[in-house]
């Protein structure tokens, strides 16, 4: 099994990964040295940006996330400001900004930023569409899970085994698998 270091502080992001990364022939190992965060308008630049530092400054091979939901009638936003708008307005703030507003869609997008260290950071993304419900449903996952919902259903409400089929996270995570495998020779099928 290939062991990766995921910088991050979140640790629901790390069990997420975990849950998804094993049955693909990786361990997780989770580093909390945190990194500069930029303040770019893509999630692309800022996880490759924090890739490279993290790889650098840690000597061996990282990977990095930065996940973000972009609601249409917002124009976007939060997108690569959702972390600082869920901890400053939180989920009944941003349903609050959406009272009265018929179009609820929205996607939340994750892009894996991963590097080596003198090397240049690759970029994996993933994206989930689907609408902001109109109340907070659910009490599983973690950020804005329960106020996204797809087919009916929030992020909230699905089993961690429902939504690790569909969600953005996987859905990255799933393109930097093969894309190792390819070029690493992962002995895993995926």
């Amino acid at each position: 099994m290939r062991k990766i270091i995921f910088v991050t502080g979140n640790s629901h992001k790390v069990s997420e990964a975990t849950r998804i990364m094993a049955p693909l022939g990786m361990e997780i190992e989770q580093n909390n040295c945190g990194y500069p965060e930029l303040q770019e308008d893509t999630l692309e630049a800022i996880a490759g940006f924090g890739a490279r530092w993290a790889a650098n400054k840690l000597n061996c091979e990282v990977m990095v996330d930065d996940s973000g939901i972009f609601i249409d009638a917002l124009s976007g936003f939060p997108g690569p400001y959702s972390a600082y708008v869920a901890r400053t307005l939180g989920n009944e703030r941003i349903l609050k900004l959406l009272d009265g507003e018929t179009n609820r869609c929205a996607y939340l997008k994750c892009v894996i930023g991963y590097c080596r260290p003198g090397y240049e950071p690759m970029v994996f993304g993933g994206k989930v569409a689907g609408v902001i419900a109109k109340d907070i449903r659910g009490n599983l996952g973690f950020g804005y899970d329960p106020i996204f919902e797809v087919s009916g259903v929030t992020f909230g409400e699905m089993a961690d085994e429902e939504k690790n089929r569909i969600s953005h996270r996987y859905r990255a995570l799933v393109m930097f698998a093969k894309w190792l495998k390819e070029k690493n020779n992962i002995n895993k099928i995926l």
